[in-house]
């Protein structure tokens, strides 16, 4: 038998031994769990629905590790887009595709994800809107939408902890772009819950978001933020030391204020060139009315001269944010590299595969391993845009990528 039909052999006995676990056309289907507690808490969604995870168990040497993954997909600001959101997947469990794709740092498969394939990996579902920061609710007579992330947050490690969470050896906190910034939020309250010898660490993909100017010199991604915070009621749940030294404590929910107050060990995966924050924090359509940059954001290649030099400025601004961190963190490691990206853990092609992109010959997964094991520092930045060869540049057609389509269908399975 060839070495790839005992991998697929291996796997599918591994998933056929839990009950919400599909394997078919070489893709590991999770199902999803229902809190069912968190009624009690009000921990709900946007829309009242319960909150939801997906969990695949731990085997062998990993049985008693733990990776939790923050799912992404933007934010709400205001009372009409949340109201928009509560309609959509976004925002309702009931509208979610109740089976998850697990590749990436989620999948059970050595080959392709050395370190942690045989560790209990969760995936946490996003329907609050606010990076599971918030804890306010609106009613006007006529709508009611929760406001809730940070109880679900709550509701979902309390349904943990008994499964095995609570007894964990090792656990490490992960998250991609809206998901990504959730860690930063979540990260020392997560060291809190775990036993006190267990090691733990976070990992944030593309949750870096950056405090800066945008092509117009106005402040859009604060302005977004600070509205946020406002209306989700973010500010109690954030890093308290943080927000007791600043003068503007809704910044705190920027990472790059919270990062220095934050005492678990921290792993910055990051695009120098992320696309989120090209389009939409240096670029964002309401600098660009003309539609200047449009053929510069579908193509790198495209931009001129001048806009080169902009794009450059994002990533010197990165690099700065990150400068301390990067110079005297001990525990800290870091991997940014120079691809026009969003989110590069989830993704098989840009976690772990023979073309995956690399800095110093190290692939993503393999930097990731090395910092989590403290085999070696990991600490990789890339040099400038158009150096890196390695890189996969997913930029989506339009600034905000469509919804995955839904797996096959399956039976819902509620555990």
């Amino acid at each position: 038998m060839k070495k790839i039909d005992l991998l697929r052999l291996l796997v599918f006995v591994v998933c056929t031994a839990a009950p919400s676990c599909v394997y078919s056309e070489d893709r590991l289907l999770v199902g999803m769990t229902l809190v069912r507690d968190a009624a009690a808490q009000q921990a709900f969604c946007l829309d009242g629905s319960l909150p939801a995870y997906h969990l695949h168990r731990g085997f062998g040497a990993g049985k008693d590790n733990w990776l939790l993954q923050f799912e992404g997909g933007g934010w709400c600001n205001d009372v009409p887009s949340c109201l928009e959101r509560a309609k959509t997947h976004r925002g309702s469990t009931s509208l979610m595709n109740k089976w998850e794709v697990f590749s990436g740092i989620l999948s059970n498969n050595a080959s392709l994800n050395p370190d942690f394939y045989n560790w209990n990996r969760v995936k946490l579902r996003y329907c609050d809107g606010a990076s599971f920061g918030g804890d306010a609710k609106f009613e006007n007579g006529t709508s009611l939408i929760y406001f809730r992330g940070q109880r679900i947050w709550d509701a979902i490690i309390r349904d943990l902890l008994p499964k095995g969470l609570g007894t964990a050896r090792k656990a490490l906190l992960s998250g991609c772009s809206a998901g990504g910034l959730a860690t930063f939020l979540q990260c020392d309250n997560f060291r809190k819950m775990l036993p006190a010898d267990a090691s733990v660490k976070c990992l944030s993909d593309a949750g870096f978001f950056l405090d800066i100017r945008d092509i117009s010199l106005k402040y859009t991604m604060r302005s977004f933020f600070e509205a946020l915070v406002s209306l989700q009621g973010i500010e109690p749940n954030l890093n308290q030391n943080c927000t007791h030294s600043s003068a503007f404590p809704k910044l705190c929910f920027f990472p790059q204020n919270a990062l220095k107050y934050i005492t678990t060990p921290y792993f910055i995966l990051n695009s120098a060139y992320d696309v989120f924050q090209f389009h939409h924090g240096l670029v964002p359509p309401s600098a660009d009315l003309h539609g200047h940059w449009n053929r510069c954001k579908l193509d790198p290649a495209a931009c001129d001269a001048t806009q080169i030099s902009i794009v450059q400025g994002l990533r010197g601004s990165m690099l700065t944010a990150l400068y301390s961190f990067n110079r005297h963190s001990l525990s800290g490691g870091i991997f940014i590299n120079s691809c026009f990206a969003h989110c590069q853990s989830e993704s098989q092609d840009t976690w772990f595969a023979d073309d995956s992109p690399r800095l110093n010959d190290k692939t993503i997964a393999e930097a990731v391993g090395d910092w989590y094991f403290s085999r070696r520092v990991t600490k990789e930045i890339d040099c400038e845009y158009p150096c890196d060869k390695t890189c996969h540049n997913l930029i989506p057609a339009s600034p905000t990528p469509p919804p995955p389509p839904p797996p096959p269908e399956v039976p819902q399975v509620i555990s």
